[in-house]
């Protein structure tokens, strides 16, 4: 199936890859343009955001790249006069910015918890404060927040402000859908689990397994009914299908893309 969004602009944050492969945005993005969308591609790293630009336009699809710390209010709202500069408009808002600082109240600083919170949650909030009365504006449109298995359950590994954070954006994105679908406006949530991407071989490979990937791999794959990880394929195409007007139902929801883990007892 092709054209699934076309005449569609869509916004993405964390559209970038810290390292060569697919991450979950930049997947997201060329998929997106892949199905005719045209995508603002925004990331705080320029370099990666021109990187995925490049990409889709490669395949002859339309893209641009911007630069944006997402935490920062004033630069979020140029963001989004930048997008409806380059293009009239923003029907899909994308938020797939996030990451995780290990600890808990006990060890980590405050100003590390205050970092992750506006890293993973108060990105999301203000992204939406501005596009939203956009949407407002041209009569609806979509919002797919990506969180984490985290905010579901623990994983593992104790990353406290980070849970905590993927947890409150579910909430938030389901408060979203009850006040603005009165406007046509749905908010949905992807939820991965454990997803090869590279920031699994080129962070988190390094940060619990002194760089032994393989190690890694094996114990986050052990775990999971599949047997397997994902992929930022599987994501992409999850956030499509709540971007997409095949969706035009589908709102404050959580699609979980986990290999079957939520699933388990234990």
């Amino acid at each position: 199936m092709t054209g699934r969004l076309n005449d569609k602009v869509a916004l993405v944050t964390g559209a970038g890859s810290i390292a060569p492969g697919w991450g979950n945005g930049k997947a997201t993005a060329v998929l997106f343009a892949r199905e005719g969308a045209k995508v603002f591609a925004v990331d705080k790293n320029p370099e990666a955001a021109e990187e995925t630009q490049a990409l889709i336009a490669g395949e002859g699809g339309t893209g641009t790249a911007h630069q944006t710390d997402v935490t920062e209010n004033e630069q979020v709202e140029a963001m989004v006069e930048a997008c409806l500069k380059a293009f009239g408009r923003i029907d899909i808002l994308h938020n797939n910015v996030g990451g995780s600082v290990p600890g808990g109240p006990v060890d980590m600083p405050e100003d590390v918890w205050d970092e992750q919170i506006a890293y993973n949650l108060k990105s999301v909030f203000l992204t939406c404060k501005h596009v939203i009365p956009v949407m407002e504006r041209q009569g609806g449109g979509a919002i797919v927040n990506v969180s984490s298995l985290a905010g579901l359950r623990h994983t593992g590994h104790y990353h406290a402000a980070y849970e905590a954070a993927k947890a409150g954006m579910m909430h938030f994105t389901r408060t979203l859908a009850v006040e603005y679908g009165p406007k046509n406006i749905r908010a949905n949530t992807v939820v991965p689990g454990h997803v090869f991407t590279p920031l699994v071989e080129h962070r988190l490979a390094k940060q619990y397994r002194g760089g032994d990937l393989d190690n890694l791999i094996e114990e986050r794959s052990r775990d999971i009914p599949m047997g397997r990880m994902g992929d930022a394929w599987d994501v992409a195409y999850a956030a499509l299908y709540l971007a997409s007007d095949e969706a035009k139902n589908a709102t404050g929801i959580e699609i979980i893309v986990d290999g079957g883990v939520t699933a388990k007892c234990d």
